[in-house]
């Protein structure tokens, strides 16, 4: 991606990163780097740290830099690195893009403001605002379910005017919200799936891949998924869509990412335990996923 960034198509299978910690607390570094590498080497199309998955709100300025630094290092320009930017203040999502774009990012991602819930101008003067700060690409992050307010698809359509807004991840969960942006954007305008088990409808329809959870766990049968639909070969998407259908299930059994963090954990990779007010899993949850890693092979 590098220096030709502008013009760069987020597709594939790009996995929303853990960020792993210590059973202290403290950040693993060496952890982030290897798992980093895990992805890399397993065909993934991007990285995607400090995202909902990567525990952003609760990740402070020096570990922003730290987790960034490594991942922009380990990634060493043979993927794209797509950084979480997103917060509730104008402002202090402009200071963290730009700490992005100058740590080496190659674009950022943008969640819609939690919480304090703009109207749909609002929305666009946000993202606007955010994208004319920097020079890299970025990919508007619709949730409503964690942000209380829907970026409907005619200020999607707007906020797409901007030259380097050039992507959404949409996690609205709503398929005919998702008929209507792949119908009404620009062709050039990437639409990603933020829902793991939503990935294969969506690209069906058009859409070019997902910004995964469950390809933190297992990268290469995501990644093969997504490059099968990208061919329009559906017969092999569906095949594993319906192989990982019960890992995409256990993998929100709790909020994200208590769970995929666990299944790590059973798998011998590094994640660690989850930062409060996120706790870890209920016993009997914990058993449910237990039972679908040990079906997969992956526990160890």
């Amino acid at each position: 991606m590098g220096s030709n960034a502008k013009t760069a198509r987020i597709e594939g299978a790009i996995t929303a990163m853990v960020t792993p910690f210590t059973e202290s607390g403290e950040l693993d570094v060496e952890g982030l780097s290897r798992n980093a590498n895990f992805q890399i080497e397993n065909s993934i199309s991007g990285l995607v740290p400090l995202g909902t998955t990567g525990e952003s709100p609760t990740i402070s300025d020096d570990e922003r830099e730290t987790v960034i630094k490594t991942v922009v290092t380990a990634a060493a320009g043979r993927v794209p690195v797509i950084v979480g930017t997103g917060t509730n203040s104008t402002a202090h999502s402009i200071e963290l893009s730009r700490q992005a774009e100058e740590l080496g990012a190659d674009a950022v991602l943008v969640v819609s403001p939690y919480y304090n819930k703009p109207t749909q101008e609002g929305l666009y003067r946000h993202f606007k605002a955010i994208a004319e700060s920097i020079k890299i690409p970025v990919v508007v992050y619709n949730i409503q379910g964690r942000t209380a307010v829907n970026i409907e698809t005619a200020t999607l359509a707007r906020m797409a005017q901007v030259p380097n807004i050039i992507s959404v991840k949409e996690a609205s969960g709503n398929l005919a919200q998702m008929m209507d942006v792949l119908e009404q954007l620009p062709k050039n305008f990437s639409v990603v799936s933020g829902d793991d088990n939503l990935t294969l409808p969506l690209m069906a329809l058009g859409g070019r891949g997902v910004i995964s959870v469950v390809s933190n766990l297992i990268p290469r049968k995501v990644s093969d998924m997504c490059a099968a639909g990208l061919k329009g070969d559906f017969a092999a998407a569906r095949r594993l869509h319906f192989e990982m259908l019960p890992i995409f299930k256990a993998a929100f059994l709790e909020t994200n990412p208590i769970p995929i963090k666990a299944a790590m954990n059973m798998a011998g990779m590094p994640a660690g335990p989850v930062r409060l007010p996120l706790c870890e899993m209920q016993p009997a949850n914990l058993e449910k996923l237990k039972a679908v890693v040990q079906k997969m092979g992956l526990v160890r």
